[in-house]
């Protein structure tokens, strides 16, 4: 029983798919990050080699609010950065292996580079931080991505982010 649904759209040079509403199972057999760091609660879409909309709910349970600051907790902003980095591993992943997670077992994506970061708004507990990540240039496994962060319709950080996808070492 899965709301995952797919689609093919042969829009770019890849052939392109679409998957929907991939919940915090299918997120956590692509990413090996666990709590605290897993920072990734839902995807709502991915158009293979294109874009990806994922959400993290902020709650004032977040174990970085213990210390970020206990009388104004604000989301740190590495976290933010950290959590559109993630969203832009697992559009890399399902880009290239779709939804076949044993593929995931063997591979990790590493960050090459961070650049252009701006925090322009504060987000704090109770927000919900719609990551959207958007392909600007991918050749073989090296994928450079644009990513913004919202809560609601206010843009709360934006980043260029680039990444390569690794086999796992043994």
């Amino acid at each position: 029983m899965s709301n995952t649904q797919q689609t093919s759209n042969s829009t770019t040079s890849h052939q392109a798919a679409k998957y929907v509403n991939l919940n915090i199972d299918k997120i956590m057999s692509i990413l090996p990050h666990r709590y605290p760091m897993l920072l990734v609660d839902k995807v709502e879409e991915i158009a293979s080699y294109q874009h990806i909309i994922a959400y993290k709910n902020i709650t004032i349970n977040e174990q970085v609010f213990l210390g970020h600051f206990p009388k104004e907790p604000i989301y740190p902003g590495v976290m933010i950065i950290e959590g559109m980095a993630q969203a832009g591993g697992i559009l890399a992943f399902v880009s290239e292996w779709g939804l076949d997670f044993a593929a995931s077992q063997s591979k990790v994506v590493y960050f090459m580079t961070i650049d252009k970061v701006k925090f322009r708004v504060p987000v704090r507990p109770g927000d919900t931080l719609f990551y959207k990540m958007q392909v600007m240039k991918h050749r073989s496994n090296v994928w450079q991505l644009e990513g913004k962060a919202f809560v609601g319709d206010t843009l709360v950080s934006e980043a260029e982010l680039k990444a390569m996808v690794a086999d796992v070492r043994k």
